[in-house]
């Protein structure tokens, strides 16, 4: 048994594609985790997703074994944390399990979005950071730049800081030997009664839930009766392990240590992530933990099953989705186009993006995504407010005191001095307000700006990439409500309204968007019997129309060529023909229609 004194837990923290998961990679192989045969890229990214996208979406802790030079046995608990900053909820819950953080930098890039944005989670959770300079053998590499944008963008002393190659191993070895000595080892009561911090949760279909938590006092071994807190649920301890990184049974968690816990729980919504497990018999006297601060969804979008049959089943995926991956949020929502889905709730795009994807490949579901929109909110005269997820809640008529508020967010961009000019065009085109420019160093600037979240959800990202060469990085956080001129738009198939393809826009950009969302539809729709007219409405008020021409038939091919009065009178039947269909025709929308359009926006 290794004693609390030489327990180290620390997290590694970094800008997205900055090396993080191949210095866990090597940190593996340097402790003998792994067996030669064993290693591979991105060990600790276990979901296919991952290793294809080369980003880490779930965070991996993991317990190694080092002996220090001065002949001692260290244990080392790492967590790997994503990078994106739509996974920033993932890293949160990762720190508040941790005593100190590993601060990755690229020698190369430099400081980024990320790296400041995980920087700040680190301090407030009151982590020892310890920074680090990556690919330090590449030729693009500048260590003497780098360490000064560390120490003046964030203000951490890069005295001695160490430069390492986690893909060669270069300086690795003495990164891990200097992490023992400068990490704190953790705090915490052995003697005192079991508390312990829920960190992680996910749902194996043999054992049931899987806790991964953090012992704070006391220790927990197989047998002991538990209590959690926030549920109130009470259990018997089936098994306590941990990830080294295979799955290795323990006898005892003690004070201080990481590790996992299975104790037959069934139902998914028994295990709240940031709950606090402690002894069953002191549960009423003990004090729950802090936990961490959890983040509400930003982003919402309808998620519908091309079968309809697959209701059911998309409602359970979804809830063993959300036991893995807990900033989720759903409800039911029932769409006349589209049918019963659910609308849920996401912390970004690609949060977004990677739910969806997981839900068609790890549950096997056909999916359609209506276009993501924002949380705004609703002022009435009498001061209630209202929250506004969905385009179908918004008024089209309302009275003139009551307030639509949209959500502005706070975006810091880290840009190259060549792109500033560029970055500032985008976001003036997107109404943003600029609130600060400083230069980190001679070439590297940031700049602070209030952006409307409803501008940057559709393809802000996309554009500030292709228009930096991919050299810009951003972070952004909720600032506040404001007040703006926010009007519905809706789609119109034969005058009747595709609640589907609705959605809240400011009433400036209104007409181009409805004008694009037109052209989009009419392109995707197949040509009927009778004429179609797609329409873009702001109340009662038409702003942009395509009409689909209707099939017709060749009238020379029956009269062989004839006089026109013969043409005439024949074209005259088929439109009065044409006439009383449209009267009852029922234009049919195909689902890749829905699709087409919804991807393009």
């Amino acid at each position: 048994m290794i004693p609390r004194e030489r327990i180290r837990n620390f997290s590694i923290i970094a800008h997205i594609d900055h090396g993080k998961s191949t210095l866990a990679d090597r940190l593996l192989g340097i402790t003998g985790a792994l067996t030669q045969r064993e290693e591979r890229q991105q060990f600790l990214d276990k979901m296919d997703i991952e290793r294809e996208r080369g980003i880490t979406i779930k965070a991996q802790a993991v317990r190694l074994e080092y002996k220090h030079s001065d002949g001692l046995e260290y244990m080392i608990n790492l967590v790997d944390t994503p990078g994106h900053v739509d996974f920033g909820y993932e890293v949160s819950r990762s720190l508040a399990a941790c005593d100190g953080a590993l601060l990755v930098v690229d020698a190369s890039q430099g400081v980024e979005a990320q790296t400041l944005a995980n920087v700040y989670l680190a301090v407030e959770n009151d982590l020892e950071i310890i920074p680090v300079l990556n690919k330090i053998d590449l030729p693009a590499a500048e260590p003497e730049r780098v360490a000064e944008e560390i120490e003046q963008g964030i203000g951490l002393d890069t005295t001695g800081i160490k430069h390492i190659s986690a893909k060669s191993g270069l300086g690795v070895d003495e990164l891990l030997a200097s992490l023992v000595d400068r990490l704190p080892a953790p705090g915490g009561d052995p003697d005192a009664p079991l508390r312990a911090l829920i960190f992680d949760s996910w749902y194996d279909p043999y054992r049931g839930v899987v806790l991964l938590v953090r012992v704070v006092d006391g220790s927990l071994a197989a047998g002991d009766d538990i209590f959690l807190k926030y549920t109130e649920g009470r259990y018997n301890v089936l098994e306590v392990g941990a990830y080294t990184p295979h799955h290795t049974k323990l006898d005892r968690l003690n004070t201080g240590e990481i590790g996992l816990v299975i104790c037959g729980i069934k139902t998914l919504r028994d295990a709240k992530v940031g709950d606090t497990l402690c002894a069953a018999k002191e549960a009423s006297e003990l004090e729950p933990l802090s936990g961490f601060q959890e983040v509400k969804p930003m982003v919402f979008a309808g998620i519908f099953p091309v079968d309809a049959a697959d209701y059911s089943e998309l409602g359970e995926s979804l809830e063993k989705l959300a036991l893995n991956d807990a900033s989720i949020t759903w409800e039911v929502e029932n769409s006349s186009a589209l049918g019963m889905g659910y609308r849920c709730g996401f912390l970004g795009l690609l949060h977004m993006e990677i739910v969806q994807e997981r839900l068609e490949r790890e549950f096997d579901l056909d999916l359609i995504t209506t276009a993501p929109t924002v949380v705004y909110k609703l002022r009435h005269p009498d001061g209630h407010i209202d929250l506004l997820d969905n385009p179908a809640k918004f008024p089209t008529e309302r009275r003139r005191e009551t307030v639509v508020l949209e959500p502005f967010i706070k975006a810091e961009i880290h840009v190259p001095n060549d792109y500033v000019g560029t970055v500032m065009k985008i976001c003036q085109e997107r109404r943003g307000v600029q609130k600060e420019m400083r230069y980190l160093s001679q070439d590297r600037v940031t700049l602070s700006y209030d952006l409307p979240m409803s501008e940057v959800v559709f393809d802000f990202f996309d554009v500030l990439k292709s228009n930096t060469k991919g050299y810009a990085s951003m972070d952004y956080e909720l600032a506040d409500f404001r007040e703006a001129d926010l009007v519905r738009l809706d789609l119109l198939v034969n005058g009747e309204t595709v609640d589907a393809l609705s959605i809240i826009t400011h009433r400036d950009n209104s007409y181009y968007r409805g004008r694009a969302l037109c052209k989009k539809m009419k392109a995707e729709l197949p040509r009927h019997q009778f004429a179609v007219a797609v329409q873009s409405a702001i109340g009662n008020k038409i702003i942009a129309r395509e009409t689909i021409p209707a099939l017709r038939k060749d009238v020379t091919a029956k009269c062989y060529g004839g006089d026109i009065s013969r043409k005439r009178k024949l074209l005259e039947k088929q439109k009065k023909g044409k006439k009383r269909m449209k009267a009852v025709g029922n234009v049919q929308i195909p689902q890749s229609a829905f699709l087409n359009i919804l991807k393009a926006d």
